[in-house]
């Protein structure tokens, strides 16, 4: 990995974004562009503020309306502008867009099963594969990183694109996905570089939200998922 101007240490500060359409309808939009809710735009403004002591050199961003509108937020509060990549888009759905989730173990039933139980396996229909969606990701990372100045970068991304990467960040086979849990919207995923290695500092934090503005601990899908896959109730 190639660093400019000796600059051997960078800080990669996530941000997933504010509750959108796709997340308050259940619908699925990865592609799909749709805005942020009511309640996003108070979860946005509630990072923001999370983040008001953070130090942060650049902004970047997802193309999509619903993580530009929430990097608009971070933007505002230090008085920087967006840089927005359409490499950084969530995975394409393919015919999956739009699609009610209660609908897709109906009529996908062999796709859901791999997405819910074997995600690394995943393709999307006429869409990404869970592979070819994790190299698009970290292709986009790497080419930041490698031509970023700035040492404190703040990306505004989206879930499953967070979930991906954090299984490069910590070494682990894509198959290992399964064990790195859904963030709420607008969670915190800190994580730096120092001479080529990825060090995780803080995954998923959402201390900036409470019970009324979190979207996941409002949602019996979750709670459900929360008890399947980690034990937890």
């Amino acid at each position: 990995m190639i660093f400019r101007k000796g600059i051997t240490m960078k800080k990669l500060i996530f941000v997933r974004h504010a509750e959108a359409v796709g997340n308050k309808i259940r619908e699925f939009h990865g592609w799909t562009d749709e805005n942020i809710t009511e309640r996003g735009h108070l979860q946005a403004k509630q990072v923001a503020q999370r983040l008001k002591d953070t130090k942060i050199d650049v902004i970047y961003s997802s193309i999509l309306k619903r993580t530009m509108e929430t990097a608009g937020y971070i933007s505002r509060q230090k008085n920087l502008p967006i840089i927005s990549r359409e490499d950084l888009k969530e995975i394409n759905g393919g015919l999956w867009e739009g699609m009610r989730w209660e609908d897709l173990p109906i009529d996908y039933p062999k796709e859901y099963d791999t997405w819910e139980n074997r995600p690394h396996i995943h393709q999307m229909p006429e869409g990404e594969s869970m592979e070819s969606f994790q190299q698009r990701q970290i292709n986009a990372i790497l080419d930041i990183i490698s031509k970023e100045d700035s040492e404190n970068i703040c990306i505004v991304s989206h879930g499953t694109a967070i979930r991906v990467l954090l299984c490069w960040f910590k070494g682990m086979p894509l198959k290992d996905i399964i064990n790195i849990p859904w963030f709420d919207n607008t969670a915190v995923t800190i994580v730096s570089v120092e001479n080529g290695q990825f060090q995780v500092q803080i995954e998923g934090d959402v201390s900036h939200l409470d019970k009324e503005t979190s979207t996941l601990e409002n949602q019996q899908w979750y709670i459900d998922y929360q008890e399947k896959y980690f034990g937890k109730k």
